[in-house]
């Protein structure tokens, strides 16, 4: 069954990570991306390793299902063809630092005079507004200035990146939700509109009880470790071999007994540290000491056994090898292969959203350089291949 967004079409103009993660989004979910991209390189995320044979794999993960053609914007016939294109799409997505169409005469005012219709999506490092707009970002510029960083990490450590590129990501995450929001909403006004996602803002919105902590406490919060700034215990422990991740929290009335007797911490059973949440987080050192002490003594896999008996969310703290052999995982269809006709196989990861009639699916590999134009303006423009010649001869395509 087709997908959900089967009836949408989809230029998409980004490059690197932000926006072409919101555009696999919509790809997955069966809208139709027309991935635009620059003659003669292609997206700049086509040069990051590893590569498989000439294949970036990276390019390979995040512009999986979509189709590439190449077009020249800073050409007249470029910037022409775009337009004839707009005319044909439900969306338009960029990622440059605004300003950037504007100087080119393909601002949204100009793009919504041929197409009305359009949801016209931007995602920068700050937004299309306020003093930083037109500054450059990168996910470690706005996972530092958001603050995200400076709750990472060890307590009393220095700041810490975020093990993912969470800045590009989230803010493509919200890309998307804004251009389905726009959709939904066009069904009733029969008008598109700009959605604008910053990176920063993306960063600040998650942020979540580390901003309301300070505006009611007061106190700046400060990066610590594994554990929750509320609850206790809710983190990463030692094992014999390796690490396990806990909380009490969920548990019943007695959690906290039935804990400390399967760890062997009979005489904290009623230590008065100890007894509620608010307690044993002001005691939060003095009862790590005790517990990391504990499940020192036994293996991870033998504690997650004892603990999931006893109903106490728990969970492996897994390398990355690990995880793809998780059992849960591939239950879920989250390790999807996808062939690429040059270089085979290459798994990547799937979409999380599971849908019970028109679930996403990953119906083609990240398209090589342009290897769609002829085909998309003869099919989009119905232009001859005599007409797609010149164009190529002209330095347009």
């Amino acid at each position: 069954m087709a997908g959900p967004l089967a009836d949408i079409r989809v230029l998409d103009l980004t490059w690197a990570l932000s926006g072409p993660y919101g555009t696999m989004i919509l790809a997955d979910l069966g809208a139709e991306v027309i991935k635009v991209e620059r003659p003669p390189a292609g997206d700049i995320a086509r040069e990051n390793g590893p590569f498989v044979q000439d294949v970036s794999s990276y390019f390979f993960s995040i512009n999986r299902g979509k189709r590439s053609i190449t077009l020249n914007l800073k050409h007249p016939e470029g910037q022409r063809l775009l337009l004839e294109l707009v005319k044909r799409v439900d969306v338009l997505t960029e990622n440059f630092v605004p300003g950037t169409l504007e100087r080119l005469g393909l601002s949204y005012a100009r793009l919504r005079e041929v197409n009305p219709r359009l949801i016209y999506a931007a995602t920068s490092g700050f937004g299309q507004t306020g003093p930083y707009r037109e500054r450059p970002a990168m996910d470690v510029i706005v996972q530092g200035m958001s603050g995200l960083m400076s709750i990472t990490g060890p307590e009393g450590g220095p700041p810490v990146r975020v093990g993912t590129s969470i800045g590009d990501i989230v803010a493509g995450m919200f890309t998307a939700i804004g251009i389905l929001a726009a959709l939904h909403e066009r069904e009733r006004s029969g008008e598109g509109q700009f959605v604008d996602v910053a990176m920063l803002d993306s960063q600040l919105a998650i942020l979540e009880n580390a901003l309301v902590r300070y505006f009611v406490s007061g106190e700046i919060p400060r990066p610590l470790g594994t554990r929750h700034p509320i609850l206790t215990p809710f983190q990463a422990f030692p094992t014999k071999d390796g690490y396990i991740v806990l909380t009490l929290t969920g548990g019943g009335e007695n959690i906290w007994a039935l804990f400390c007797a399967a760890i062997g911490l009979e005489a904290s059973m009623d230590d008065p540290r100890f007894q509620t949440n608010a307690s044993r987080t002001e005691h939060h050192a003095e009862l790590e000491a005790l517990v990391s002490d504990a499940l020192r003594q036994r293996t991870t896999a033998e504690w997650l056994e004892v603990f999931q008996e006893l109903g106490i969310p728990c969970g492996p703290v897994n390398t990355i090898d690990q995880v793809v052999a998780d059992p849960q995982v591939n239950a879920r269809g989250m390790i999807v292969p996808v062939t690429h006709p040059r270089v085979g196989t290459i798994p990547v990861s799937g979409n999380p959203i599971k849908l019970s009639r028109t679930p996403p699916e990953i119906n083609r590999p990240a398209p090589d350089l342009g290897q769609d134009t002829d085909q998309v303006l003869q099919e989009l423009l119905g232009l001859r291949d005599d007409q797609i010649a010149a164009l190529r001869a002209c330095g347009a395509i």
